[in-house]
């Protein structure tokens, strides 16, 4: 079963938060109210006045925790969140095991959980790597690359792109058997693709028209990955962020961590 760790987040942040704001306002008096009336009326270490009576400990759990999850939850849902690269189909972008950073308010600051967009600061580029999720479900973060803008005419045939009927033009690099790297271009920016050599070129072929609010994404690695050409276009509220620096390579618990592929995203 998959774990919506930003709910999960939300939920104990806020769970935290009432704990410890309710102890704050109320339960801490009527603790220290309670300790008072339990002292001999002789004594002179009343709580209030020496040590205060030891609090519950979910309280004292809350008020340690609440700080640490806030925080957490700010930095995640509205700056910068770290995912893992956990399939091929961004070949040879980024690796399986990359360790990448996605920039949470590079298209708008949306809310946790919902999504929902409440401040605009900007919308995906065409050749902009982006995390969003995945159209099938509303749960699954993908990350693909932004080909289609709104309003574009995409059509792909015999693994040439074409854009509003200009061919994207792509440049042949090296033969990696068992796939040929060329490197693309999309205008403002350059990046390199792989296309499986002696696979046709009949998978994925279609024309698509990009609606309002949508954008057309598709895999580094165009022979393997499952993209808008099979399922269509990605919708704006389903935006999570830019993906823009890999900082760490750790493809499994029985390999070391490594950092040689630390640096940007093109």
């Amino acid at each position: 079963m998959d774990i919506d760790f930003p709910l999960v987040l939300v939920v104990l942040t806020f769970a935290t938060g009432l704990i410890w704001l309710a102890d704050k306002l109320f339960l801490r008096e009527r603790r220290l109210a309670a300790a008072r009336a339990g002292q001999p009326a002789d004594s002179a270490a009343v709580a209030g006045e020496g040590e205060e009576p030891k609090e519950p400990y979910l309280v004292d759990l809350s008020r340690s925790f609440f700080p640490v999850l806030a925080i957490v939850l700010v930095l995640r849902s509205f700056l910068v969140e770290p995912f893992q690269i956990p399939s091929g189909s961004m070949l040879p972008t980024l690796e399986v095991g990359d360790f990448i950073l996605v920039n949470k308010y590079a298209y708008g600051l949306r809310l946790p959980v919902a999504g929902t967009k409440v401040v605009e600061l900007g919308d995906p580029e065409r050749g902009d790597v982006m995390v969003f999720r995945y159209p099938q479900d509303g749960s699954t973060n993908y990350i693909k690359r932004v080909v289609g803008l709104p309003g574009d005419e995409i059509r792909y045939r015999d693994k040439q792109l074409f854009i509003n009927g200009d061919k994207v033009e792509s440049q042949f690099i090296a033969r990696l058997p068992p796939v040929e790297l060329r490197r693309e271009d999309l205008g403002d920016l350059e990046h390199d693709i792989f296309l499986t050599m002696g696979r046709p070129g009949v998978e994925g072929e279609g024309e698509w028209v990009v609606p309002e609010g949508h954008y057309f994404v598709m895999g580094d690695n165009r022979d393997n990955s499952n993209d808008s050409r099979y399922w269509g276009t990605v919708p704006d509220e389903l935006v999570v962020g830019k993906a823009f620096a890999i900082w760490m390579h750790w493809k499994s618990l029985t390999s070391l961590p490594s950092f040689d592929r630390v640096g940007g995203i093109e």
